[in-house]
């Protein structure tokens, strides 16, 4: 049993997919940093000092900012944290179109790109083979 683990653990895709899984995760907080490090504090400036993470509604009481009524137990809807989120996915989408895009124009590149003549040796067989045709 633990010789087919081995080989299922070892088999190309799953390897390929842990890569991809890995890689993702790391772009994944790179996205997010971009967004709430890079893009939000300008989008926020020009929309009067909003600060995205910070907007909620207050279900219960009136709290200031989303720490204080998040330390007080209060039910509270932080929407302002879910534009972010939808932020970062537009971002991850959009990169992922453009990855993709790329890779359909190299393979339609490769599609295009007329097959390669015959070599050397393959002409010269073809004109054995023409000769020998000829002679009989």
């Amino acid at each position: 049993m633990l010789k087919e683990f081995k080989e299922f653990a070892m088999r190309g895709n799953v390897v390929d997919l842990a890569i991809g899984v890995i890689i993702g995760a790391a772009f994944g907080k790179i996205i997010t940093s971009l967004v709430n490090d890079v893009l939000m504090p300008p989008i926020g400036l020009l929309l009067g000092n909003v600060d995205f993470s910070n907007l909620f509604l207050n279900l219960n009481g009136s709290y200031d900012t989303v720490e204080a009524a998040t330390s007080a137990g209060a039910p509270i809807v932080k929407y302002g944290l879910f534009i972010n989120t939808v932020i970062d996915f537009v971002i991850v989408a959009f990169v992922i179109f453009l990855v993709v895009k790329g890779i359909n124009q190299l393979k339609k590149k490769q599609e295009a790109a007329p097959p390669p003549g015959p070599s050397a040796q393959e002409k010269l067989l073809m004109e054995i083979r023409d000769l020998l045709k000829a002679q009989r």
